[in-house]
């Protein structure tokens, strides 16, 4: 049971997540190496972090890379070069690090209101559902598909258990472009990682617009989560820990020029689903070997799906937002702040970047400032 858990978990985890990677990879001109480095550190380290703690803790703790994080990361790859991202990396590391040291974790998650938060990755994440709408006009008979089979295995439950509807979607997508003839790999496909290792850039610019923002969706909106399905299990999640870990794991997954590490909500919740409450933790055990595994032949996953069209990574990595969306719209509009929340999701959907900042940073600005004018009570 637990074992299959695991594998669910992986499954999830290195389908529509990684697409999302060389989505934002793509678009933000990063190389095929990269590309791989980046993953290869956001699975393999973050990997030995989830067997040390889960092991520690006696629960399941897994730590991924923050998918808001990079989706942020995104547009600022526009405007900034990749080495000051890195150097953005490693502050947020820090400062979620000291957090975690000081106790003053709850404090600061309490201090950013979440409708306004939820605003901006609502804007962020937006562009992956019209990708997914755009990858019809592009190739029809591979978003077509996909879809349709991610719709039937959503809707037929008992099915979706044993076939989760992203990786069907993977699957029928998969067989679509071999069929057309689309799949073009290089000369050489399998490869082992050989990361590359980056020195970061400190610049104002890129810590102004990436540092508050990064720690934000990491805190606010990821480890929340996952913290929030732990406790639901019945499981006392070490908030102060986990934050700390994730600055510490931040800092070395952005030598190999990966995203912020985060506590994953999706992978946890699969895994604290059913069984012993006090066996859990070797689902994790199991889920942590795979995703090293995956890691380590990371150059071969990334080849694998950049021999693939653009169209199918689009609807890939739009299925898998799509119930984030749907997640973020509902936190961001049902209840209080909401046009705050309205003015941060404008804003940050406008992309427009001001003192060469990016709109994610002023989403949040505008929509505090728009609250605390507009919405006092």
């Amino acid at each position: 049971m637990y074992a299959a858990n695991a594998v669910v978990a992986a499954l999830f985890a290195c389908s529509g997540p990684v697409a999302i990677i060389l989505a934002v990879g793509a678009r933000g001109g990063l190389t095929e190496s990269d590309i791989a480095s980046w993953i290869f550190g956001a699975f393999c380290i973050n990997g030995i972090i989830g067997i040390v703690f889960s092991l520690l803790y006696r629960q399941p703790l897994i730590f991924l890379w923050s998918i808001t994080g990079a989706v942020l990361v995104g547009p600022a790859l526009g405007h900034l070069s990749f080495p000051e991202v890195i150097g953005a990396f490693y502050a947020t590391g820090l400062l979620m690090f000291l957090l975690g040291l000081s106790g003053w974790v709850r404090r600061a998650m309490d201090a950013a209101p979440m409708p306004i938060v939820m605003a901006m990755v609502a804007g962020m994440f937006l562009r992956f559902g019209i990708d997914l709408v755009l990858a019809f006009r592009d190739q029809v008979w591979i978003a077509l598909p996909m879809t349709v089979v991610f719709v039937l295995l959503t809707m037929k439950e008992n099915l979706g258990r044993y076939v989760p509807p992203l990786i069907g979607a993977l699957i029928v997508g998969g067989l679509a472009v071999w069929q057309l003839g689309l799949f073009k790999p290089g000369a050489e496909l399998f490869a082992f990682a050989a990361p590359n290792l980056y020195v970061p850039q400190f610049s104002w610019s890129a810590m102004v617009e990436l540092v508050v923002p990064l720690a934000v969706t990491v805190l606010v909106v990821q480890n929340a989560q996952g913290i929030a399905v732990l406790n639901a299990n019945g499981h006392a999640a070490p908030i102060n820990a986990i934050t700390a870990v994730c600055g510490a794991g931040s800092i070395l997954t952005a030598i190999t020029g990966a995203v912020s590490t985060c506590l994953t909500g999706p992978v946890n919740a699969i895994l604290s689903a059913n069984g012993a409450r006090e066996r859990q933790y070797t689902g994790a055990l199991f889920m942590s070997a795979f995703i090293l595994a995956f890691g380590l032949l990371a150059p071969f996953f990334t080849r694998l799906l950049l021999a693939t069209p653009p169209a199918f990574i689009a609807a890939l990595a739009g299925l898998a937002m799509l119930r984030v969306l749907q997640t973020a719209f509902n936190a961001s509009f049902g209840g209080k702040f909401s046009f705050g929340a309205l003015v941060c999701f404008l804003v940050t959907v406008a992309d427009v970047p001001i003192f060469n900042i990016g709109a994610a940073f002023w989403g949040l600005v505008f929509g505090l400032a728009a609250s605390w004018l507009l919405e006092r009570r």
